[in-house]
């Protein structure tokens, strides 16, 4: 038996990168920040750790059309590994899949009312995410 389940609040590092494979399939890419503070011999301190997300199906279409730089989401999903040979070596990287992603509330332009990126452009406010669709719980495991 084994578990593999993460979840994780963090901010976007850079805007959502969508593609789609030859089958049509949405796959987005997104990096989010996840900041840890804690106080060492009396200091407060801030350790930032990054992770790259692969997010698919209409899930990856709504966090492309709604989420942008410095955006918080909460990701639900699990590692994968990834492995391949490099010059005679092998190389890896972990990243999250997730099979959910919930869009944090929008940070308020205090001068407007409205809500906007750190970029000043203009956030859509995009319906809750709270539950994928049946079609895009099918294929996690491509």
């Amino acid at each position: 038996m084994s578990l593999n389940s993460v979840q994780i609040m963090g901010n976007l590092t850079k805007d959502p990168e969508i593609k789609y494979i030859a089958s049509g399939k949405a796959v987005c890419n997104l990096s989010i920040a996840n900041n840890r503070v804690y106080t060492s011999n009396g200091q407060k301190t801030t350790e930032v750790s990054y992770f790259d997300v692969e997010v698919w199906g209409v899930v990856a279409e709504n966090c492309a059309k709604y989420l942008a730089k410095g955006r918080g989401v909460i990701v639900e999903g699990r590692l994968r590994q990834d492995r391949w040979e490099k010059d005679g070596k092998t190389q890896s990287r972990v990243r999250i899949s997730a099979n959910n992603i919930h869009f944090l509330p929008a940070k308020r332009d205090d001068t407007s009312g409205s809500a906007s990126s750190s970029n000043g452009s203009a956030f859509s406010e995009a319906p809750a995410v709270s539950e994928p669709s049946s079609e895009a719980a099918v294929a996690w495991d491509e």
